[in-house]
């Protein structure tokens, strides 16, 4: 009698409003190996409750915060369908929670460069009584093996045309797909949840995978590309021809990076190539606007490198996509209207996602972060369920800000509310906690959102 093919789901819960290279990727590798695969995009298609009463391993795909905690979430539902299912999670969340998903049911915990380990998972699952539970894990949960990577099967996912798209300055939209080049990252910021899986390190996807991948992409209507990088500039030799082939083979296609602050000043001679092969729109985490924070978090840039970079980039012609970790322990009330001010001041009021001005640092288990004395003098506990060591500021003023700017930013979402009204809304809050009535700065230029290219993804975590 033949032995029935092993099956295998795969599960995202939240990838940025990407097409999840994570499951596209680690499916190429699978189906490879003789496997059955089921790719589900739960962000944006139903649980696949038929595919996991069949399956033989269920594996979650965890790249970020917000996907872990919605992963959690179904644990019990993947048990109450079918309790013999091989319970894995997989990506940059998985090994720094390890103990916490284990003991909630997980078995095996695969961190770093996942795709081989899904295949070595299978085949021996495969040989062991087709998948029953309760086999101990052999593959270590973090691998930095380089890998030759498989052209991602993107067939079983929603289209490209359910996902965020890049709104241009003449008010029309791209439909938008999404690669990785390269992953991990070469530097060590002390808040950042890379660093305890990579720890310094960065691996290629190789050339001809990526372009083979905006190929298809293409080919399913993409007409603009995400580098999903955590640092394009990381490799500049391995990026940059990949963007050259890009712009040969498809003149009309745009796309966008993501390139540390340091690394646009340091790497500021590539930036009129970029911009001359469609790149729109650079984003850059530049944290804090304060250099004792920026110290702190190690970012490697200061106050004024951000602002040579901005006025850099508004030289090159290329649109800045800021990020921040607003609210932190170390800002102050007066930090915080410092950071607005220094946005409006610096024409980017347009340019920010509004989520921006109420993003609370997070600091899971590993974050270099928890070296610091300065950290240990606010940390609490670790709460699991949170996946982070809660913390409080010592201004509780600063404390009662965070959740009210997000409830006025989730609610100008929902109205359609422009960013610089939003922009408004929160300088009042901050006026009001502080007992001040200054009034809003101006920026120079007033640029409207309409004529800033951005992706309507409205999250970040």
């Amino acid at each position: 009698m033949p032995i029935p093919p092993f099956q295998i789901v795969l599960i995202s819960t939240y990838e940025l409003g990407r097409q999840p290279f994570g499951l596209a990727s680690p499916a190429a590798w699978l189906q490879e190996a003789g496997f059955t695969v089921t790719c589900a995009d739960c962000a944006v298609e139903p649980f696949p409750a038929e595919a996991v009463r069949r399956a033989d391993a269920v594996a979650f795909y965890v790249p970020m915060h917000t996907a872990t905690r919605l992963a959690v979430g179904m644990i019990e539902r993947v048990k109450a369908l079918n309790p013999q299912a091989h319970l894995c999670f997989y990506g940059l969340y998985a090994p720094v929670n390890a103990s916490y998903l284990r003991r909630l049911g997980a078995q095996s915990i695969l961190g770093g460069e996942f795709e081989s380990g899904l295949v070595q998972l299978c085949q021996r699952l495969r040989g062991e009584q087709q998948g029953r539970a309760g086999h101990p894990q052999e593959a270590p949960q973090i691998s930095l093996t380089r890998q030759s990577f498989r052209v991602p099967q993107r067939g079983q996912l929603p289209p490209l045309s359910r996902y965020a798209q890049m709104h241009l300055g003449n008010g029309t939209t791209r439909i938008t797909g999404y690669v990785e080049a390269t992953r991990g990252c070469k530097h060590t910021c002390r808040h950042c949840p890379i660093v305890p899986v990579y720890n310094g390190r960065f691996r290629v996807v190789q050339k001809e995978v990526v372009l083979a991948d905006i190929r298809q992409q293409v080919e399913m209507g993409a007409q603009h590309i995400t580098f999903g990088d955590p640092d394009f500039l990381n490799g500049p030799g391995h990026v940059l021809p990949i963007v050259n082939a890009l712009h040969r083979e498809f003149p009309e296609v745009t796309y966008d990076v993501t390139i540390k602050i340091e690394h646009l000043l340091k790497y500021q001679k590539h930036l009129p190539r970029l911009r001359d092969t469609g790149c729109l729109l650079v984003t850059s985490a530049v944290e804090a606007v304060d250099d004792t924070i920026l110290k702190i978090f190690d970012k490697g840039h200061t106050r004024s490198d951000f602002i040579r970079a901005v006025r850099l980039l508004d030289e090159v012609g290329l649109a800045l996509n800021p990020t921040f970790v607003a609210f932190n322990p170390w800002i102050t009330l007066e930090g915080y209207r410092d950071l607005l001010q220094t946005v409006a001041e610096l024409d980017l009021i347009g340019n920010i996602s509004p989520v921006q001005y109420a993003i609370r640092l997070l600091i899971p288990e590993g974050s270099r972060l928890l070296e610091l004395p300065e950290t240990r003098k606010v940390l609490g506990q670790f709460n699991e369920a949170q996946l982070s060591y809660e913390w409080r500021h010592p201004d509780p003023r600063v404390d009662a800000l965070q959740p009210q700017v997000f409830e006025l930013v989730n609610a100008a979402n929902s109205q359609a509310v422009g960013r610089e009204a939003i922009f408004e809304k929160i300088w009042s809050r901050v006026n009001e906690l502080s007992g001040s009535a200054t009034p809003p700065p101006r920026p120079r230029s007033l640029l409207s959102r309409s004529e800033i290219p951005y992706l309507n993804e409205p999250w970040y975590c």
